[in-house]
């Protein structure tokens, strides 16, 4: 018989496995609605699919099953303070985006925050049951790259952090490095 898995040992190892952070977004009814998600990832190049994992009380949920277009941000450093505003909860919706440069998807009219390394547009491909989370998998419609940004925002532990660039890569591998 299996024991239950410590709640708080299951976090403390989540937290310690260091991600990206995007702000992903819909619009629903007229109405703009965002998360920040450090659960995003890519799922498959044939065809183009990525992965968002949505909380299902958070009122995101529901838009972005209803909307079937989602935009994700991939965050630049700079972009630090509109994620923790996205990650903020019962924030008014109405104006959400002022504060924060953006633009308009020109596929799905979601708001895409210009702070960012890179930028997404999804039609809801498939959403699978995870647990307290709905696992929403987009095709991706369109996507672009920033020629200005290349420091990307991390996310470890709970707190924002940035990288720290190595000479070694996995297609050049630094010898001194092993």
């Amino acid at each position: 018989m299996h024991q239950p898995v410590d709640d708080a040992a299951f976090r403390q190892v989540l937290g310690r496995f260091t991600s990206g952070v995007t702000v992903v977004s819909t619009v629903q009814g007229g109405v703009d609605h965002a998360l920040t998600a450090s659960a995003f990832c890519s799922v498959s190049l044939d065809p183009r699919l990525v992965l968002v994992a949505v909380d299902r009380r958070n009122r995101f949920h529901d838009a972005v099953l209803a909307a079937g277009t989602w935009g994700v941000s991939v965050l630049e450093q700079r972009a630090r303070d509109a994620a923790t505003w996205f990650a903020t909860r019962g924030r008014p919706l109405e104006g959400q985006f002022d504060a924060y440069s953006h633009h308009r998807g020109a596929r799905t009219g979601c708001a895409l925050l210009s702070d960012a390394l890179g930028w997404l547009e999804c039609r809801t491909w498939q959403t699978y049951d995870g647990g307290d989370h709905t696992l929403v998998v987009g095709e991706v419609v369109f996507a672009q790259a920033s020629d200005d940004a290349d420091e990307p925002l991390l996310y470890y532990r709970s707190h924002y952090g940035s990288l720290v660039r190595s000479t070694a890569s996995e297609k050049n591998p630094d010898p001194a490095d092993r």
